[in-house]
């Protein structure tokens, strides 16, 4: 694979500079594609999957025109999830080192409006929101956009599918016309192709290679009676004995059944559905990237955005409709190099679906027998580690190095069994190995953090 270095564009020393200190050298081929149409000022459907680096492409594209001493919204970025905003907002705030003083903010639904309207006042030049928390603001007159520069519409197939077109299009109406649109979507829906006709000048397309790579994602395919599919769930994950692994559904409901069949087999299992509040949401996704849960029972648009670590397989409970959505989920698997498993579920009348897959991917699927599979440990599927939740967070203070210096100080458990730690603006999480959860209770429960005595249970 040929790579082309970023000393290759026209961008600033500051800007090349930066890049070398966080390691980017070579781009990825969406960004190769996409970047020298982008600091070219032209509008971009750029067709990517999530961990291919195209954050990194439309946040160096947005921040080259950037004028730091405008403190107005000059880049505005859409993402479905409050998680995905997050990330994005992460990632464009580690580009903007050497651009000055960037100020970057997160504008999302799930969290109180008037600390935000607090923010805006203050000025930012990148917001980064969800599209219902964005309108409420354009509405509110909290928000102006009048001297923006560049719209990025991050995940536009996810946004689409969650219901957001008419949001989306009340916000782009809003926005000064002589302005540059970017498009990033894994899959190229009839929506896209909608958005772009209404809102795009002249947009060029790119698109990356959705497949993996063969050797990377081993891939099973088992026929099932569609009334085996959560004895299959369970027979997969007893035999595969994953300590991470997302199970694909289709609806909010075959979520919450199989994740109450997992948990009835001794199996740990959270469901991760449209229906759940930000809060539950985000004790979710902390404890399955944490390790204190085995097994995340997700539908898509739940599930998006979501880069776990590590993630050791991937189970399709049931066929996509649309084979790229089927590359898109089992490529959550054998990330950063490492092997994925992919274990999908076909009943009779999902035929087609499995055709089109072979299809896409020009070879012949692994069939394998359910039957013949071999469970040789039948013991609860637990997680190594269990995590604490504690009664306070980012408003009173606390960090993750207190929190650490609390279960570790004098006679305390040693570091190495103390896991990821997540601070919210109410709550915080530390995950610590199964078998001292009760010790790390008993000294934060008994102790104090920050001299300060806190509520603190096991989730």
């Amino acid at each position: 694979m040929t790579t082309t270095a970023f000393t290759t564009l026209p961008l600033s020393a500051a800007t090349l500079a930066n890049l070398e200190t966080l390691g980017y050298r070579d781009m990825t081929p969406i960004q190769a594609k996409s970047l020298p149409l982008i600091l070219k000022g032209q509008d971009l459907i750029a067709q990517a999957k999530t961990g291919s680096g195209k954050t990194a492409a439309f946040g160096i594209g947005l921040l080259e025109p950037l004028n730091p001493r405008f403190f107005g919204c000059q880049a505005l970025v859409l993402c479905p999830t409050r998680e995905l905003a997050d990330q994005v907002a992460k990632e464009i705030r580690r580009l903007a080192r050497g651009h000055g003083n960037i100020k970057v903010l997160t504008l999302c639904g799930g969290v109180p409006f008037g600390p935000q309207v607090g923010s805006l006042e203050h000025g930012a030049h990148v917001i980064v929101g969800t599209p219902g928390r964005i309108q409420e603001h354009l509405r509110k007159g909290t928000l102006v956009l009048d001297g923006l520069n560049t719209l990025v519409l991050d995940e536009a197939d996810r946004m689409l599918d969650m219901g957001f077109y008419d949001s989306i299009a009340e916000i782009i109406q809003q926005l000064p016309a002589r302005r540059q649109t970017l498009l990033f979507s894994a899959t190229y829906p009839a929506g896209i192709a909608q958005l772009a006709k209404t809102f795009m000048r002249d947009p060029q397309q790119v698109k990356v290679d959705a497949l993996h790579d063969d050797g990377q994602i081993e891939q099973r395919f088992y026929e099932i009676d569609p009334r085996q599919r959560m004895d299959a769930v369970l027979r997969l994950l007893q035999q595969v004995r994953p300590q991470s692994c997302v199970a694909f559904c289709h609806t909010r409901q075959q979520c919450q059944e199989l994740e109450a069949h997992l948990r009835d087999q001794g199996v740990s299992a959270l469901s991760l559905h449209g229906e759940l509040e930000q809060r539950e949401r985000d004790e979710v996704l902390t404890l399955f990237a944490n390790q204190s849960c085995s097994v995340l029972v997700a539908t898509d648009v739940a599930a998006r955005g979501l880069d776990i670590a590590g993630l050791e397989a991937v189970i399709n409970v049931e066929l996509s409709r649309d084979p790229e959505v089927h590359v898109h989920r089992i490529g959550r698997s054998g990330r950063a190099g490492e092997k994925g498993l992919a274990l999908s579920l076909v009943a009779p009348a999902e035929a087609n679906r499995a055709q089109a897959i072979e299809d896409l991917q020009q070879m012949p699927l692994n069939w394998q027998r359910l039957d013949e599979l071999v469970v040789k440990n039948r013991e609860p599927l637990l997680p190594p580690m269990a995590t604490l939740c504690i009664n306070g967070g980012r408003k009173e203070k606390l960090r993750p190095g207190d929190i650490l210096g609390a279960l570790t100080g004098e006679a305390g458990i040693p570091g190495s069994q103390v896991g990821k730690i997540a601070i919210f603006d109410f709550q915080a999480f530390v995950a610590v190995e199964r078998g001292v959860a009760k010790q790390a209770l008993k000294r934060l429960s008994e102790g104090k953090i920050k001299g300060r005595s806190y509520k603190v249970r096991i989730i």
